[in-house]
């Protein structure tokens, strides 16, 4: 016990007396590298050759032609006709009956110089569109129910198979013959037991003493 006591107190004492190691983070430079010195590669430009063919230029051909449809019951109502000469020059003009029954009528001309001009003009008096096209009444189509007629398949006749009769012949089994069984009766010879000599028990008649009890007294009646 005294050894324990001594060991413990010698390691309180030496806790106390030597101070904790305290250690620094060891600081290291980063490394410096040098940065690489590549020159940039230089290439030369591309340098393709102008083509050398030009737009061939072809002179005006003259032309002229108009058209016109009219279908009242479509409310179809336009025409257009041009003309254009070898210079450029393209002259023309084009009409359309719009849907208030308005006519739209537009006069143009065109050329390199000017470009393209147009004169719109309007005939008539704008009204409220109130189509009149009525949808035709075709009547439905009526297509007659067809009428297959019903398969009649004959019934199949199979004949009916003729298996012949098998003829087993009876079976004859002979009648078993067993004899009577005779036992003779048996004998049992009657027991003979003895009568018992017991004597009669003899009992004494109880005697029991009479009980005297006082005669009871009543009071007299008032």
């Amino acid at each position: 016990m005294k050894v324990f006591i001594l060991t413990a107190l010698v390691a309180v004492v030496a806790s106390q007396s030597y101070p904790k190691p305290q250690y620094t983070t060891p600081a290291y430079p980063a490394p410096a590298y040098p940065a690489p010195a590549y020159k940039a590669p230089a290439y030369p430009a591309p340098a393709y050759p102008s083509p050398s063919y030009k737009t061939p230029e072809y002179a005006p051909m003259p032309y002229s032609f108009n058209w016109a449809v009219k279908d009242d019951p479509s409310y179809n109502d336009y025409a257009h006709q041009e003309t254009a000469d070898d210079k450029g020059y393209v002259t023309g003009s084009y009409r359309t009956l719009l849907p208030d029954g308005r006519t739209q009528i537009v006069n143009y001309k065109a050329d390199d110089y000017t470009g393209y001009v147009a004169d719109v003009k309007y005939e008539g008096e704008a009204k409220e569109y109130k189509p009149a096209y009525k949808p035709a009444g075709y009547p439905s189509p009526a297509y007659p129910s067809p009428s297959y007629p019903s398969p009649s398949y004959p019934s199949p006749s199979y004949p009916s198979p003729a298996y012949p009769s098998p003829a087993y012949p009876s079976p004859a089994y002979p009648s078993p013959a067993y004899p009577s069984p005779s036992y003779p009766s048996p004998a049992y010879p009657s027991p003979a037991y003895p009568s018992p000599a017991y004597s009669a028990p003899k009992y004494q008649s109880p005697s029991y003493p009479s009980p005297a009890y006082p005669s009871p007294k009543y009071p007299t009646k008032y």
